[in-house]
């Protein structure tokens, strides 16, 4: 009996053990992110999805930031390079978490940063398939308030791409935020919406 004991008691503590890394790590990568040390921080996402298995946020992540730091590039090798990595993070993420929302906006994003890059090669096919994105997340989860305002975000790059206004979003966008302030989220490290950006983002349509 005592020895049952032990095993359950070393079974425990090691599922313990386990987790505390798990959140360790992730607390550690965003910190890195935080103090703009993208690379480490990537790769420690990239190291921490190797062995959450069943996770789909480390990869989505890893990925957020493969993105993020594609928009501004001038060499076309290295953009892609960057958003090829950043597809296979999303590629994982998918498998794990399928018709996820949050996953489904962050492919709209990579396919922004082609678009970014150079509209006239790949804003043709890009756009509908952004499009399409879109309307798929929003299907899935209406009031979700990050997919709200992507998809706003979206639609004013497409207003202004054509010279029409972008008024028509602002309603949009002040439902995100509102449905964004009532938000509760009771998954750790899951993605949250960001008012600060999102109230700078409403400034642009008002203007």
């Amino acid at each position: 009996m005592k020895k049952f004991t032990i095993i359950i008691a070393i079974f425990i503590a090691t599922g313990i053990s386990a987790q505390t890394n798990y959140q360790t790590g992730m607390q550690k990568a965003f910190g890195l992110w935080e103090k703009g040390n993208t690379t480490e921080a990537s790769q420690l996402f990239e190291r921490i999805a190797s062995v959450e298995k069943d996770n789909w946020l480390p990869s989505y992540y890893a990925a957020t930031l493969e993105i993020l730091g594609s928009f501004g590039l001038k060499d076309e090798a290295v953009l892609k390079a960057k958003l090829t990595k950043a597809q296979e993070f999303l590629d994982t993420a998918k498998s794990i978490s399928k018709n996820n929302p949050e996953i489904i906006i962050t492919q709209a994003l990579l396919n922004l940063g082609y678009i970014a890059f150079d509209g006239q090669k790949y804003g043709m096919t890009l756009s509908g398939a952004n499009n399409q994105l879109y309307a798929q997340a929003l299907a899935i989860s209406p009031n979700n308030p990050r997919v709200i305002l992507g998809n706003a975000e979206w639609n004013m790059g497409s207003a202004r791409f054509f010279g029409k206004s972008t008024k028509p979003y602002c309603d949009e966008i002040k439902r995100a935020i509102e449905l964004g302030k009532k938000e509760e989220i009771d998954i750790e490290f899951y993605p949250k919406f960001m008012l600060e950006r999102a109230e700078s983002v409403l400034k642009l349509c008002q203007g």
